[in-house]
């Protein structure tokens, strides 16, 4: 699917031929403008980190919004869809799915006119968010439990170029930096027998153009876009051909204006038409070994992001414009890790592969449990989760008792230990008798665990910041 790891990880140095976005074109600059074999392949490193999230957004947008038999597709721009169920191992479209907190999507095209997002009041102990992320992977914005609280409110989303009064009603605008842009909602599931709970807070999201809102006229419709299609191989082949497409609707930032500066050199930018598959032999692989090289280098940072702590790592990835500063690698490690993660006050994510002594965590040799002891559980002003993945894809994994996680709602049918702790067995086969009720079931294979805090507490014992708070996750014990 267009958004594992899988989909860009393999080397481009194998695709030398490719499908075309459009018609036939070719290596552009003018002579004295084309950067040598290494210039080039420098170029397409830096290109590739830069270009990788971007890349990553819009096959998710063309899945979720745009290829109705994509077997993902989830409604038309500036429509709601609302999943009243949890992600399972059948979910393929975003790496590392949370399966805690149902989703409703939005895809918003913003070209025409604002959209305007209304949410009705919520029980004050339900947890919910609405992650506004534009086409640069930014999260620009929450409205939600912890940033706007639990009332009814009318929130208004813009594109960069808008200029306008903001209408009575109103209680907050935001920002997109490109002209199309997805609303994540995530609402609160206590339990399996939640779910009419749930359902009945997702048909209170309203999604409107603002026109609508006003009982005005709509304005004149935007132009009709030919979205090219994308799939594992395309992206292969053509990286940069989308990275090209994909600009267009994001108006370059200050700190974008060098390495877009570099990216028109090979052809990619504005009014530029680059096309991998009528290049030349030696400007092939030039880009090829820029591509395989930046990827390198996004799964080693990656592999090392964060602070190691007992095992796992903590990192405060996600964020705003300002918070990666035009650091394009921090940025594609955190799409990478896992696209569309919140901004570590609204949830922070320890993660690991490896056990406490460090070595890969594999459930096709060993078993493995994982204490929290008495009193020590996550600190968080919502809740908090555990979620098994495929060491290999990031997906949810496949298994009999169909259970993908277990959060902090579930302890009290869980079984504690004498002295208060908490034990968790994650293995392939279950552990039987009464540590069923404790068991997250693994992969034939290797492990990708992620925790999940929302609202994580401030004070102590906490979690931020990301790394070097006072409260550390306990490291997974290896046992057989």
């Amino acid at each position: 699917m267009t958004t594992r790891r899988e989909l860009l990880g393999s080397s481009a140095l194998v695709a030398l031929t490719g499908t075309t976005l459009g018609p036939v074109r070719v290596w552009a600059q003018a002579s004295a403008d084309r950067p040598g074999f290494f210039g080039a392949k420098d170029i397409a490193e830096a290109g590739f980190i830069y270009g990788l999230p971007i890349v990553m957004n819009y096959a998710v947008m063309h899945e979720y919004a745009v290829d109705r038999g994509s077997g993902q597709f989830k409604a038309p721009f500036n429509h709601i869809k609302n999943e009243p169920n949890v992600f399972t191992y059948k979910d393929t479209a975003i790496v590392t799915p949370n399966s805690d907190t149902p989703y409703s999507f939005v895809w918003m095209d913003l070209r025409a006119e604002p959209v305007v997002l209304s949410v009705p009041a919520i029980d004050p102990k339900r947890y919910y968010s609405v992650m506004l992320c534009d086409g640069n992977t930014y999260n620009y914005g929450y409205i939600g439990t912890r940033t706007t609280g639990n009332e009814a409110g009318h929130y208004m989303v813009v594109g960069p170029d808008w200029k306008g009064a903001v209408p009575a009603g109103i209680k907050r605008v935001f920002r997109s930096s490109t002209q199309f842009s997805l609303a994540g909602y995530r609402t609160q599931l206590f339990g399996p027998d939640d779910l009419d709970g749930v359902k009945a807070v997702q048909a209170g999201y309203q999604v409107r153009m603002l026109s609508a809102y006003l009982n005005q006229a709509s304005p004149p419709a935007a132009t009709a876009i030919s979205f090219p299609m994308i799939n594992k191989e395309l992206a292969k082949t053509n990286f940069f051909e989308f990275l090209d497409f994909a600009l267009q609707f994001a108006p370059p930032q200050a700190n974008e204006l060098a390495v877009r500066a570099e990216l028109a050199r090979i052809g990619v930018g504005a009014g530029k038409t680059f096309n991998f598959r009528d290049l030349p032999l030696d400007k092939k692989l030039e880009i090829g070994l820029g591509m395989k090289e930046g990827q390198r280098k996004v799964d080693e940072a990656v592999a090392s992001t964060g602070k190691a702590i007992n095992g796992w790592r903590l990192s405060g990835l996600p964020g705003n414009s300002e918070h990666y500063n035009g650091d394009w690698l921090k940025r594609a490690v955190a799409a990478q890790a896992g696209i569309y993660g919140n901004d570590p006050d609204e949830a922070t994510y320890p993660f690991t592969r490896v056990d406490a002594n460090g070595q890969t965590l594999d459930c096709s040799k060993h078993n493995y449990t994982l204490t929290f002891p008495a009193g020590a559980f996550p600190p968080v002003n919502s809740f908090w989760s555990l979620t098994m993945y495929d060491g290999k894809s990031q997906l949810l994994v496949r298994n009999p008792i169909d259970r993908y996680l277990i959060n902090s709602p579930m302890l009290p049918a869980m079984k504690v230990n004498a002295d208060g702790s908490l034990t968790l067995y994650i293995q392939h086969k279950t552990p039987g008798g009464d540590k069923q009720a404790n068991w997250l079931p693994a992969p034939d294979g290797p492990v990708y665990l992620v925790m999940r805090l929302y609202w994580p507490k401030i004070t102590p014992p906490s979690v931020l910041p990301a790394g070097e708070g006072t409260w550390q996750p306990p490291g997974v014990e290896r046992v057989v």
